[in-house]
């Protein structure tokens, strides 16, 4: 194990435009529960219940929906950056870090100091609302206050329409603009670094194969295999903090 983090570490020191790419494997070592692992959130909630179309248009769905997306989010209200978290601010203050590409929802990269520009949360946060006719956008502590005051599907002040957190559900279009600069920055990075993530979730899975097929080398951290194993220059399965904090030396 000594000489593929020595190897990451070398592949580290020679890039300079650094592409991070995280997923759930990364929040789960900040006590965030991973929707898809054993005894996460699709184990007690079906997942085919939260589809955007049946948001938009069924009451009981939207009720559903809220007790799932309220139970979420104090699961990440409270969790602090971990130690991977900060290695990747570390590179960020060593000059390295092109952008962070990141499948989760939690802020954890913006809670650990990262720059907000080279932030790309890919699938949105949980940490904003949205109406989804006019566009009004909440603070989501104040949506959660309506909540726990007894509302089971808060509404828009100004045009009464459908409320929802600023995450991309199922069957929902991503945010065009942000996989767009992401694959450009996938496409302009010497180095990306997956940090966490099974490489499944499509379209932004495709994120570091891009950057592979653009001359990018590949380090992929994560507890299980992915997909892109067999393209990755240097695989690791261990836990991302301590792989980092044995690949990042200033």
């Amino acid at each position: 194990m000594d000489d593929l983090f020595a190897k990451g570490a070398d592949m580290i020191n020679l890039a300079n435009k650094i592409l991070v790419f995280s997923g759930a494997g990364l929040s789960t070592e900040s006590g965030i529960p991973d929707f898809r692992s054993p005894g996460g959130f699709w184990d007690r909630y079906d997942p085919s219940d939260f589809y955007f179309d049946r948001i938009l248009y069924d009451e009981k769905t939207r009720e559903k929906y809220w007790k799932m997306s309220t139970e979420s989010y104090f699961a990440m209200k409270d969790a602090v950056p971990n130690r991977a978290h900060m290695a990747v601010k570390k590179l960020e203050d060593m000059g390295k870090l092109l952008c962070v590409v990141t499948q989760n929802i939690d802020h954890l990269h913006h809670k650990a100091g990262n720059s907000p520009e080279k932030i790309i949360e890919v699938h949105g946060t949980a940490f904003s609302v949205s109406c989804l006719h006019c566009g009004k956008k909440y603070e989501r502590d104040e949506i959660e206050d309506r909540i726990s005051s007894g509302i089971e599907v808060p509404y828009c002040d100004d045009c009464k329409g459908v409320l929802k957190p600023d995450t991309v559900s199922f069957g929902q279009a991503m945010p065009k603009d942000r996989m767009t600069q992401a694959m450009l920055y996938a496409g302009e990075c010497d180095l990306c670094i997956v940090l966490g993530s099974s490489l499944v979730v499509y379209p932004a899975a495709s994120i570091p194969g891009h950057a592979v097929r653009k001359g990018a080398k590949l380090i992929i951290v994560n507890r299980d295999k992915t997909p892109l194993d067999s393209d990755a220059d240097l695989v690791i399965h261990e836990s991302v903090s301590m792989a980092l904090e044995h690949m990042i030396i200033e």
